[in-house]
């Protein structure tokens, strides 16, 4: 038996415990509650936090660990056609550590492409070996692409570069069997797209990226397998095409209208919002690593679009799981800016740490295993030196985390004597490729 001790507990469902204990059997909670309900069981193995506030392991539904990050690439657009898949799949790793270390236990991520195609079966072996235990790495969630010729996802390479044009699909049939060749690789989830992006070069968001028929049976296909589909929706249109089609998860929504609003909230579809891919500090790190004025221009054009969305979304009572669309910006483990911007937008702190952790679990189908501090639930905990319920930046800083444990074990552990990194200090001075 395991205890873990804290100053203060936020379990997601709205409560928060003082003196706080949680107790852990195996790999799973047994009960949580405070020190004066819940006596420490004889020969329990004791982790006492202090001061901290423990809550669950954060979860972000939407980014992309493959991607050419700013931190080790001076211009992506280079390492596009210079990075193997190879090379870039030990990078992912990195990317996923690097978020670990940021109390981010689970990552959706949603694929990203180089000159020798989709890094899908890179990032599968990633997660494979995180799971094998080879590595130490949060949880990962796989996408693997169903996606138009032209469309938004192939615009991500230069629109003149060479690229595997097996890749992509046109017509229902064409986009079934790139559904199936994913399931085959065993992917988690199949990431399409309904709408152009912010972005990508010389496109437009409200480009439409297939047919109703096509959506229709890229998600047909992908519920025969048990896959959830996850679609990128910038317009009202995407939205309303993608409910009808029965996807699992809106991405983005830059753009809505009363329609699509009511649909959303009609089904009950998680929307995952991507807000601090588009701050300004974004917009400079894309400035710095090549990006070309026309995207980051446009990327600035959609910030009050994505304010007033948002907030629209909020007070109509849709759900909202964070997702950050972390890839060449922001930071790898830098996603817990999202959780600012949906403060300052109108969410308390309480609800934007749900957008993270209960509300995200259940929009990955995850929700009876993860996202909040009960019994039964898996064991990932994390423990913060403050209280980001008074604020909410406090889970922005690295010194902060004091620990982080994914289905009972310990990965990051900060306490004096107790010194233990998924990345050591050192693996911080890495050179520019």
């Amino acid at each position: 038996m395991l205890a873990i001790k804290g100053a203060r507990l936020i379990d997601a469902n709205g409560n928060v415990f003082k003196d706080a204990v949680v107790l852990i059997e195996g790999s799973r909670i047994k009960q949580v509650g405070t020190a004066s309900q819940l006596p420490l069981p004889q020969g329990a193995e004791v982790i006492d936090m202090g001061s901290c506030t423990l809550m669950p392991g954060l979860i972000d539904c939407h980014m992309h660990i493959e991607a050419f990050n700013v931190l080790t690439t001076n211009n992506y657009r280079v390492a596009t056609f210079e990075v193997t898949p190879q090379l870039q799949m030990l990078q992912s790793l990195l990317n996923a550590q690097l978020c670990m270390e940021m109390g981010l236990t689970t990552l959706r991520t949603l694929g990203w492409i180089s000159y020798a195609g989709v890094l899908t079966p890179e990032t599968i072996a990633v997660r494979d070996a995180i799971d094998h235990g080879f590595v130490p790495g949060p949880r990962l969630k796989v996408g693997g692409w169903a996606t138009i010729t032209g469309g938004h996802l192939d615009l991500i390479l230069a629109s003149n570069a060479p690229r595997r044009a097996s890749d992509y699909g046109d017509g229902p049939w064409e986009l079934r069997k790139k559904v199936r060749e994913n399931c085959r690789m065993h992917v988690d989830v199949i990431k399409t797209c309904a709408s152009g992006g912010g972005g990508t070069d010389k496109e437009a968001p409200d480009i439409r990226n297939m047919s109703p028929e096509e959506l229709n049976a890229i998600v047909e296909e992908a519920h025969y397998f048990d896959k959830p589909v996850s679609c990128h929706c910038f317009t009202p249109a995407a939205q309303k095409m993608a409910v009808r089609a029965g996807v699992d998860t809106v991405e983005h929504a830059v753009f809505t209208d009363d329609e699509a609003i009511a649909m959303l909230k009609a089904e009950n579809k998680p929307v995952i919002p991507t807000l601090a891919h588009r701050t300004d500090r974004a917009i400079e790190i894309r400035r710095r690593s090549g990006t070309s004025e026309f995207t980051l221009a446009k990327m600035k054009s959609l910030q009050p679009y994505t304010k007033e969305t948002f907030q629209r979304l909020h007070q109509a009572g849709i759900k909202i799981a964070m997702g950050t669309d972390t890839q060449l910006d922001p930071e790898m483990g830098s996603q817990a800016i999202e959780l600012e911007v949906y403060v300052d937008y109108g969410m308390t702190p309480m609800e934007a740490i749900q957008t993270a952790t209960k509300n995200a679990a259940e929009a990955l189908w995850m929700g009876k295993d993860l996202g909040t501090l009960e019994a039964g639930k898996l064991a990932d905990i994390i423990a913060i030196d403050a209280d980001p319920l008074a604020d909410i930046k406090v889970l922005q800083e690295r010194d902060n985390i004091k620990m982080v444990m994914k289905e009972g074990r310990v990965y990051v552990d900060k306490r004096p004597g107790h010194e233990k990194h998924v990345i050591h200090d050192q693996s911080y001075g890495w050179k520019k490729l």
